[in-house]
């Protein structure tokens, strides 16, 4: 399995939620850190985040990238796209863009970072910012 499909595959296992199942293709003492710098250390942890954030929350993946110099034993992967979904009011969403970088290393994904437009969009529902993301 390519470093590319291996994370699509652990994506496409913890968007159903399977956090059990996405945990097959990370090492044992992976660093999670999701937006707003939240360390986790299983897929669990961001599914449980996620369950707080959200009704329910998908990945629209439009591209994924390999970095230059990747090798069988090492790979940077990025995962790009957008977020849709429900926020916990059942409000739904979709467009709210996401970008994943993971370290790949001997099969498994070592290292995962997160980011995405949630926390603004989530000011812009609680009042604390304009569209356009300025403080009101």
């Amino acid at each position: 399995m390519t470093p590319a499909d291996l994370v699509n595959e652990y994506l496409r296992l913890h968007m159903l939620p399977d956090p059990q199942g996405a945990a097959a293709f990370v090492a044992p003492d992976i660093r999670i850190r999701f937006t707003g710098n939240r360390p986790m250390g299983h897929p669990a942890d961001a599914t449980a985040f996620n369950a707080k954030r959200y009704a329910w929350v998908k990945k629209k993946i439009e591209r994924t990238e390999v970095v230059a110099g990747a090798s069988e034993d090492e790979a940077i992967v990025y995962s790009l796209g957008t977020l849709y979904g429900a926020w916990p009011d059942g409000t739904a969403f979709e467009g709210n863009r996401y970008v994943d970088r993971y370290v790949v290393k001997n099969g498994r994904i070592v290292q995962m970072d997160v980011w995405n437009d949630s926390a603004e969009w989530l000011l812009v529902r609680a009042g604390l910012a304009d569209a356009d993301g300025a403080p009101v």
